[in-house]
C-alpha cells in the first residue's frame, strides 16, 4: 500500500506520528508545541497563524524536536516541558 498527501492515514498510524517541538522566538523566548506535521506547523507559526504567543515574536526558528511518539504521550511531554524553567529546557536541548 502506498500513500500520497491526499490519502488519509489510518487512525493507528496517525496516533503514532506526533512530535513535540521547541521554537526560539525573535525575543529569545522558547515556545513548546505538539504537531503531526512539523513543516506545516512551522510555516503557520512564521506566517503568524499558529499561536498568539509566537505571532507577536516572529520569526521563529526550530530548536529541537522529540522522536515520533503517540499523540497522548506527545501532549504529556509538552506539558512537562512547559513546566520547566528556561535554563532546564536549554540544558535538555544541549544534552540531547
Amino acid at each position: 500500500m502506498s500513500f500520497d498527501k491526499t490519502t488519509e492515514l489510518p487512525d493507528f498510524l496517525m496516533n503514532k506520528s506526533w512530535i513535540v517541538y521547541l521554537l526560539c522566538c525573535s525575543d529569545g523566548k522558547i515556545y513548546t508545541g505538539v504537531t503531526n506535521d512539523l513543516e506545516k506547523r512551522l510555516e503557520a507559526h512564521n506566517k503568524g497563524n499558529a499561536s498568539k504567543f509566537t505571532r507577536a515574536r516572529l520569526p521563529v526558528t526550530l530548536l529541537a524536536t522529540s522522536r515520533v511518539i503517540e499523540k497522548e504521550d506527545a501532549f504529556r511531554l509538552e506539558y512537562r516541558i512547559k513546566r520547566l524553567p528556561r535554563e532546564k529546557k536549554l540544558k535538555a536541548i544541549k544534552d540531547g
